[in-house]
C-alpha cells in the first residue's frame, strides 16, 4: 500500500463519517419549546390600556409604557 491510498482512503472515511453525521442530525425529531404563562401574571394597565407581564408575584405593579401603578383584581 503506498501513502497515497492510505490517505484517500482516510479522507472517503471521514467524510463517510460526517455525512452519517449530518443525516442523522438532520434526522432527528426537534423538540418544540412550549412556553407557558400563567394568568396571574398578565397586567392590564388601567390608564394606558397597556397589557404586560410581570412575573414577579406583587400585588401592584408599575406599567411599563406610563408608569401607573395597578393593583390586581
Amino acid at each position: 500500500m503506498n501513502i497515497d491510498l492510505v490517505v484517500f482512503l482516510a479522507c472517503i472515511e471521514t467524510a463517510a463519517v460526517a455525512w452519517g453525521f449530518t443525516m442523522w442530525w438532520l434526522q432527528r425529531p426537534l423538540r418544540k419549546k412550549e412556553l407557558f404563562l400563567d394568568p396571574k401574571h398578565i397586567w392590564f394597565c388601567t390608564v394606558c390600556t397597556y397589557t404586560y407581564i410581570n412575573t414577579k408575584d406583587d400585588v401592584i405593579s408599575c406599567c411599563p409604557r406610563c408608569g401607573a401603578y395597578n393593583k390586581k383584581a
